[in-house]
């Protein structure tokens, strides 16, 4: 399906409690793979390609903020017809569910940000601008065969390497365009909430990997500390994408706080 430019999906059954799930940077809907039957089970679950990436328009303004990317999921919403819904967002997504909250706090039910922030940290702004280096200087194949780096445990990666090498001329071939990810991480890096989220901490699971490269736990922490009465969890393994190499802890976390 389509709406105003974005690709979606709509899962489980038609009389579930809507959900969305926002990925991060890469934007695309499949990143839900393994945790969609878990979460679509009782809840009517809404995917879709962020725009500027996969099957959504990939024309992009010349600024992006995670505003905008706040205001598609709540054009999605009323594409769907949802007053209201619950936010699972990884990285990107879940700081676009915390600009949601802020601009629209009763369309948000519940949200669970991952491996999110409340304001840019040292470590990831390093991380990210080693990887725009490697895209501005030896290219879009380059960059993708770092990005596991960033997302998996070492050990993960080594077991499933087969899997990610075949993964790549995929990956290659459906890449956003390097303008395109450079909006998107200038967005992410300006991101700053310090100081207004205390209404959103009742509502809100901020759930962290110990092991992340990318962004580091003490991130989440303290962003678990700006959301006044939030829910504060640490996934000991699993790194940036614990959702992918760790989805039944994930699934089981996410789900009991989405059911409480």
């Amino acid at each position: 399906m389509e709406a105003g430019g974005l690709y979606y999906e709509l899962h489980g059954p038609a009389d579930g409690a809507p959900l969305i799930l926002s990925s991060g940077l890469g934007g695309s809907a499949g990143y839900w793979a393994p945790n969609l039957a878990a979460l679509s089970e009782r809840h009517r679950v809404l995917l879709y390609d962020h725009r500027g990436t996969g099957r959504s328009d990939r024309i992009l303004p010349d600024k992006v903020t995670v505003d905008d990317f706040a205001d598609d999921m709540l054009m999605l919403m009323d594409a769907a017809g949802w007053a209201s819904a619950s936010i699972v967002g990884h990285a990107a997504g879940g700081v676009a569910g915390l600009a949601l909250g802020l601009k629209a706090p009763a369309r948000l039910d519940r949200l669970v940000v991952v491996n999110g922030w409340a304001s840019p940290d040292p470590h990831f702004l390093r991380c990210f601008e080693a990887r725009l280096n490697l895209l501005r200087h030896s290219g879009v194949e380059a960059f993708l065969k770092a990005q596991p780096i960033f997302l998996y445990p070492a050990d993960w990666i080594r077991v499933h390497a087969t899997d990610l090498d075949a993964e790549l001329p995929h990956q290659v071939a459906n890449f956003p365009g390097p303008e395109n990810m450079e909006k998107r991480i200038a967005a992410l890096a300006a991101f700053d909430v310090r100081g207004r989220l205390g209404a959103l901490g009742t509502k809100t699971l901020v759930l962290a990997a110990a092991d992340d490269m990318l962004v580091p736990s003490g991130a989440g922490s303290r962003l678990a500390r700006e959301l006044a009465g939030a829910r504060f969890e640490i996934m000991v393994n699993g790194a940036h994408a614990c959702n992918v190499t760790d989805p039944d802890t994930f699934n089981r976390i996410t789900l009991d706080f989405l059911r409480s």
